[in-house]
């Protein structure tokens, strides 16, 4: 009993003893939950916490791209031509409001140079009789037109100034989705406003060059247009086209060109021209009043409907990595370099190209005589050739006019008004039913399936065969541009050359 009574009290006291001591250990040491001690540095916070409450990972820093930026940007006010008539219409994309007589127009602009060089977006001074330029300084300019090229969208202007802030660029193929960006321009007419987003995605191709219509109302179709926009979700409203997308060093990686909405404001989507494809198209338009373009001669699907085609063609859309060629111009510099219908581009200058986007806005950075590397697949086989760049062939003004029978022979499809309960449902004013298409027709080739709607031709309304008959009239150069919708309800927009 004893001996029991004893081994507990050892064990007590050793409990007493070992208590005592932690409890002195602690006491000489600074709280670990972060109450007042002497070493208040050695305080524990959370490891995703700074000690000001915010995250130790940097936050974006706007400030300075922001200063840099706002330098470089210009106010345009544009007074364009005198319409015909006083019709009054509205451009979601653009936010030139006005066609009545006489019309005004706000934009945007980019000091390209110190010695007054403004590069802008073409519908913004299209059928201008006069822009002014506003600095952010206040001070005010007339400015004189360099140029235009409408299969880019961009202009130059020039002001006399010597003392500009010019923009500096930054190289848009190192763009990356996801990365920080800020807009620059003048919304509404306001003062400079910058806005943040980041940089949805790039190549992006929305069947807006070409599409708009000119001073008489009629619609030119561009067989060179080329379209590889940055996407952001920076806010872009009516005002801004012209202005700067900036990385968040403040340098420029495109020009601000339109928006994607359905109420002519913002509403999530932006497109920027890509600074490399910019920097070329100005270099030309100040040096010889015109782009000088390079051109391969082949052909593609419509972005929008490329998988279409390619299930048809038997092809899964999956396995196309590159640009699947449709078609060879003849004595173009494609047919040259013995390119095929079924070949596709993978890469030039060993770059890799993931779709005719890309590699149509590659190839509009070079001039006619320039040699090229293309890298394309045949079958199994992976190919090189050097291929070199043609001029394009002055413009033939020609008209298309063509009976009901040889357009549908020409298409490969038929056609038949829209049922007018069908009208009435869908809220629709004007519309062409595909009912029918060939296999081996163009409209197969392309990807249009039966079901679809054509909306417009060359910008007219198509209700019926005889109205594709009379938009097909004004064809430039035996080229149409249809808008339609698909059986989805997806808008298409694309050039088809019908041949003379």
């Amino acid at each position: 009993m004893m001996k029991k009574f004893g081994i507990i009290l050892i064990t007590v006291l050793v409990a007493a003893l070992v208590s005592f001591t932690v409890f002195k250990l602690m006491d000489s040491k600074q709280d670990i939950f972060g109450s007042e001690g002497d070493s208040p540095a050695q305080s524990i916070h959370f490891a995703n916490v700074k000690s000001d409450g915010q995250a130790v990972e940097d936050l974006p820093e706007f400030t300075q791209a922001a200063t840099l930026v706002t330098q470089s940007i210009v106010h345009l006010k544009v007074v364009l031509k005198r319409s015909s008539n006083n019709t009054q219409t509205y451009d979601p994309y653009y936010g030139s409001a006005g066609r009545s007589a006489p019309a005004m127009a706000s934009g945007s602009g980019v000091i390209w140079s110190k010695d007054g060089y403004i590069v802008t977006n073409n519908h913004v001074v299209e059928g201008a009789t006069s822009v002014e330029v506003i600095l952010t300084d206040k001070r005010i300019f007339e400015a004189k037109l360099v140029g235009r090229d409408p299969n880019t969208d961009l202009a130059v202007i020039k002001i006399n100034a010597n003392d500009l802030t010019q923009i500096q660029i930054a190289n848009s193929d190192e763009v990356k989705v996801g990365q920080w960006v800020l807009a620059a321009g003048y919304p509404f007419s306001l003062n400079t406003t910058v806005t943040a987003g980041i940089v949805s995605a790039k190549e992006r191709s929305i069947g807006l060059i070409g599409n708009s219509k000119d001073q008489s109302g009629t619609s030119s179709a561009m067989s060179s247009a080329v379209e590889a926009y940055i996407q952001t979700d920076a806010a872009i409203n009516p005002g801004n086209s012209g202005g700067a997308l900036v990385n968040t060093s403040g340098k420029l990686i495109g020009i601000n060109a339109a928006i994607a909405s359905q109420t002519g404001s913002y509403e999530g989507y932006g497109f920027a021209i890509p600074v490399n494809l910019v920097d070329k198209v100005v270099k030309d338009l100040i040096q010889y009043g015109e782009v000088k373009r390079g051109l391969l001669g082949v052909s593609f699907p419509s972005p929008a409907t490329e998988d279409e085609y390619l299930i048809q063609q038997g092809i899964k859309p999956g396995k196309v990595k590159g640009a699947y060629i449709t078609g060879v111009q003849t004595g173009s510099a494609a047919a040259s370099a013995g390119l095929k219908q079924g070949d596709i581009i993978q890469g030039i200058d060993n770059v890799k190209i993931n779709s005719s986007v890309e590699l149509s806005e590659r190839i509009a950075r070079h001039h006619p005589g320039d040699v090229i590397e293309l890298e394309y697949k045949r079958g199994k086989e992976v190919l090189n050739q050097k291929v070199t760049l043609k001029a394009q062939e002055p413009k033939q003004q020609r008209t298309l006019n063509l009976d009901a029978q040889t357009i549908s022979s020409k298409l490969g499809a038929s056609f038949a008004p829209l049922n007018p309960a069908f009208r009435q449902h869908y809220r629709m004013n004007t519309g062409l039913a595909v009912i029918a298409v060939d296999p081996a027709g163009l409209f197969a080739q392309i990807g249009i399936q039966r079901g679809s709607i054509i909306l417009s031709i060359n910008g007219g309304r198509v209700n019926n065969l005889e109205d594709m008959k009379e938009a097909f009239k004004s064809a430039s150069n035996g080229i149409a541009r249809f808008e339609c919708l698909n059986p989805e309800g997806l808008r298409i927009v694309f050039n088809l050359s019908l041949g003379a």
